[in-house]
Order: C-alpha cells, then structure tokens, then sequence
C-alpha cells in the first residue's frame, strides 16, 4: 500500500483530522475524547488568538483512501524568544501502529520546521501548556483527567524509533481523600496568623470571574519560569476564561489574599469529566451536556488542574492552606479521590507534598526532543 502524507488545508480535512482518533480509540475504556467543536475551533487562528504569536501546521497519513495517523507543528516564537532557541513542537500525533507511518509523520514535521529555521524538535506539546501536552508513557490502565492525555502504549516505541530522546516526565497521583488531621488543620491556621492570610471560597461563577484576572496575573508569574511555559497575554487570558472558568464549580476553587488583598494563592479542582466526555462521545448535544453537569454536581472523584503560589509565598506552608481547604470541601460534597494533572519529576517540592497523602504514583507523560541537522 502507497502511504500519502496530506496538510490539512480545507474545512472537511481538519474535520477529518478532529474525528481521527475517535475511530483509532474506538472501545478503549480509557480514552477521554474531547469536544469536537473546541478542538475544531483551537485548531483555527480564527478563534485561537495563540495563533498570533504561534505558526502552525497540520497533516493526515493516508493509506490509499483510509486515514492511518496525523500530526500538526507548532511555533511558538514568544516561548522561543523566552528561552533563547529555535524550538519546533510536534502536537497531536496519533497514528496505527505501523512504523512507517510514525516515521512519516515525524519526518513531515521536521522537514517543514527545518524550513522555518528551527533546530530543535519537542513533544508532544501543545499551543501552550494549557494545550495538550505529554505523552502517556506508563498508567494505561487507569482513566486520564480532562485535563491529562491517554494514548496508545506502542506509540513510546515509534517514537523513539525515530531519533526522539527523554527531554522531561510529569507524573501524576491519585490521593485517597480523608479527614484533615488535626495537626495539619493547626499548621495550616499558623501559617494563616503568622502571614495576615485569608483564604477566599466561592459559591457562585459569578463571584469566581471577579478575581479572574488576578488569577492569571498568578499564573503568569508563577509558571512563567516552568518548561514549555510562556505568558499568557490580554487575548489568551480573555480565550481562557471564556473556555474553563464558566465551566468550573466554583466551590472546589480556593484562593488565598495577602493583608493587602492580593491574590497569592490558588488552587482549582473540578468534578471530574472524563466518565461524562466518555457518555457524551465528543458532542454538547443533544446529551452531552446533560453528563457534563450531572458530573459537575455530584462527583466521587476531584481533579486537581492547577495550583499556583506566588515566588514570596512558596515554601512557606501555604500549600498546605489550599489543600485543607480543598479536602474540608471534597469531604462536606462526598469526594474519595483526587486525581493530580502533571507535575514535573523534577519538582520535589510539589511530590513530596502529595506524598504525605494516602497516594498511588499511578501515571507518567513524557516530552521527546530531537536535534534538528
């Protein structure tokens, strides 16, 4: 069979390039699908205001007339400005477990950023890291948050197959929820007293979008120093907003103000999706909403998106605010589980914390780099 490598130009193409893992993940009762009609619209520059400051391309493998893998590259240039490198990404490969087909893919990608003047490959990454990104290398037998990745188990061989080296891991927990011990609900109250802190809970979306903005002024500082990380910009963080925080319970969202009422904590949590996405098959209607808030209101497990504490703040002991505050309400709603997005192996920090939590180390993504020559 003739392999053909085809760029997504037209509105049936990226349709098709949407929907292709939906058949290739067909019967997996690990796989979390997307909604067809965001991925659609984060694909365009149209919608997605990343495409401002990002280039990017997309390509579908085919077998005579039968679609056997795709891949989009990405540019991110505000990142590449930030680190000082001429960084492609590869983003969204999926494909059969066929060798060629990989290494046609890869092969399209580094051609057509070798073109572009970059000298390094990276991925799976996304437009940012509030984009896909990570490859599942370990925990296929466990369901992935939304905000997470779940791919076939061959693809870490394909991969590397193809020159690709470890760049960096996330990993990811699953903690058992269980009442605050007393000892860490008093350590939590000193470090409260002891920096003039107070911790802000919400009831309604209305009072969340309030502090939106101060949320990702947050974001900005604390991530910005992270791997794949660039700032968020006006645009991205009106995109953002627009996109999750109408969608989150704000009752598992917790803040922390300074004496001068500056935000310099967070943590968000959100019932998880990934049963709902299952039920609702990539599509709002006419049932998928329906999953999606009955998720929302009465969840057995918790993800963990994102947590964020100003540079003055980390080390401190206010992680330790955020969480109690986090697990007295996940206690109060009936939640046994929370579930970690990735956290970098490198930050011991952060894993050592959830390690004083009955846990399981259960998932790990991995980012591949390759040299351009």
């Amino acid at each position: 069979m003739e392999l053909r490598i085809s760029e997504v130009k037209t509105k049936n193409d990226l349709k098709t390039f949407v929907n292709f893992p939906f058949s290739l993940y067909k019967n997996n009762k690990y796989w979390v699908p997307y909604l067809k009609s965001e991925e659609i619209k984060t694909l365009q520059a149209k919608y997605n205001p990343a495409f401002e400051h990002c280039k990017a391309k997309f390509w579908l493998a085919y077998y005579n007339n039968e679609v056997v893998g795709r891949i989009g590259a990405i540019i991110n240039y505000e990142y590449n400005k930030k680190v000082n490198k001429n960084i492609g990404r590869f983003s969204r490969f999926e494909c059969i477990n066929d060798k060629n087909v990989a290494n046609e893919l890869l092969k399209t990608v580094e051609n057509w950023l070798k073109s572009e003047r970059m000298e390094y490959v990276y991925g799976p990454l996304g437009f940012n890291n509030l984009d896909t990104q990570g490859l599942l290398v370990e925990g296929f037998e466990y369901l992935p948050s939304v905000a997470s990745v779940y791919h076939h188990q061959y693809y870490k061989e394909l991969i590397e197959s193809c020159g690709y080296k470890k760049e960096i891991d996330w990993i990811e927990f699953r903690l058992t929820i269980k009442e605050v011990p007393e000892k860490a609900k008093k350590f939590s109250e000193l470090v409260k007293k002891r920096y003039n802190l107070k911790v802000l809970q919400f009831k309604s979306t209305k009072e969340l979008l309030n502090y939106s903005d101060q949320i990702f002024n947050l974001f900005n500082i604390a991530f910005s120093p992270l791997f794949s990380v660039n700032q968020l910009n006006e645009k991205m963080k009106e995109y953002y907003k627009k996109k999750y925080l109408k969608l989150l319970n704000p009752e598992f969202i917790k803040l922390i103000e300074d004496e001068n009422k500056n935000i310099i904590a967070f943590i968000i949590g959100m019932p998880s999706l990934s049963e709902a996405m299952q039920k609702a098959k990539g599509r709002l209607f006419p049932f998928g909403i329906y999953y999606i808030y009955k998720a929302l209101k009465k969840p057995e497990v918790v993800d963990l998106l994102l947590t964020a504490i100003h540079p003055n703040y980390q080390s401190k002991g206010v992680s330790a605010i955020l969480i109690n505050e986090l697990q007295k309400t996940m206690l109060e709603k009936g939640v046994k589980y929370a579930e970690t997005t990735g956290i970098f192996e490198t930050n011991h920090d952060a894993i050592n914390h959830w390690k004083n939590y009955e846990h399981i180390q259960h998932k790990r993504k991995r980012c591949y780099m390759k040299e351009l020559k």
